[in-house]
């Protein structure tokens, strides 16, 4: 979910409103979902979230998305120290844009043309890209990946 809010330009009833929506299908409904899940699993299981770069770079229009995926990472990091013992391996994949519906408005130029520039690869992620980390990740020969949040945006952001 994400929904432009820029601070000083919303009201504090839509203020509350985006955080309540944005929290509740960003991070709660993930920590429901994996509640749920952890208990049909067993050693082997495996959890991957998906999380954003806009959790290590902010999101200064829309503070409670970029919020919420640095929650989710730390829910994996949380959980996968919690479910090492039962064999069970949480993961997070962190894409920048991908060509998806969703960013298709984001995508359209002018500002596509500046959002693929962010890539020295120039382009965005294709879904089959993020795709196969996630499913590399939910693979028996990533258990030890347990905990890491994988970067999948081009080289579009660093973190150190």
């Amino acid at each position: 979910m994400f929904i432009r809010q820029p601070i000083t330009r919303t009201t504090y009833e839509e203020w509350q409103a985006v955080w309540r929506e944005t929290l509740a299908v960003n991070l709660v409904g993930p920590a429901n979902v994996t509640w749920n899940a952890v208990r049909h699993m067993g050693p082997g299981g495996r959890i991957v979230n998906v999380s954003s770069r806009g959790a290590f770079r902010g999101e200064p229009d829309c503070p409670a998305y970029g919020a919420s995926k640095a929650g989710l990472n730390a829910l994996g990091q949380s959980l996968a120290v919690a479910l090492a013992p039962l064999g069970i391996a949480v993961a997070t994949v962190a894409p920048g844009f991908v060509e998806t519906d969703m960013a298709e408005e984001h995508l359209r130029p002018p500002r596509g043309d500046e959002i693929r520039a962010q890539s020295p690869f120039g382009r965005v992620a294709r879904p089959e890209e993020i795709a196969a980390a996630v499913l590399y990740l939910a693979s028996p020969e990533a258990e030890w990946a347990s905990g890491a949040i994988l970067d999948l945006n081009g080289a579009s952001y660093l973190r150190s």
